[in-house]
């Protein structure tokens, strides 16, 4: 049940589409979600003073205009191993979407427990009291 936001810079509707496909399908395949356990919030931000993207070029990375935020919460559970998959996964398909170049395909992601969310009516669907909550997707 990832839950995930994507901030970029200077991107209308068509490009937000796609690095959100971009990383929908990264998640699928690098870590198998279900492929309709699918929860974006897509910003793309005009660079004004009111809708801003800052970056820099931090570990060597020349980052510039095509900057791309990618902030992923998950439940815990993932190894090194998917999560590397699963950023270089992302660049691919964010370039190949997108046309976002990976250097600037920056993502974070931020694990939390079962515990934590709550699906809708108020409930936690995958740490019901009873033990019937939702497996690890």
């Amino acid at each position: 049940m990832p839950f995930v936001r994507i901030d970029a810079l200077g991107a209308g509707p068509e490009r937000l589409d796609a690095l959100g496909r971009a990383v929908h399908e990264a998640l699928v395949e690098a870590i198998g979600i279900p492929p309709n356990d699918h929860f974006q919030v897509l910003v793309g931000h005009d660079g004004s003073t009111k809708s801003l993207l800052r970056y820099g070029d931090y570990l060597g990375v020349r980052r510039d205009e095509g900057i791309v935020y990618v902030a992923i919460t998950l439940r815990a559970g993932r190894t090194d191993a998917q999560k590397r998959a699963l950023y270089a996964r992302i660049a691919e398909l964010a370039q190949a979407y997108a046309g976002t170049e990976p250097r600037n395909v920056f993502v974070v992601l931020t694990e939390n427990t079962s515990a934590d969310w709550s699906l809708g009516h108020g409930l936690a669907q995958y740490a019901l009291p009873d033990g019937e909550g939702v497996p690890l997707s």
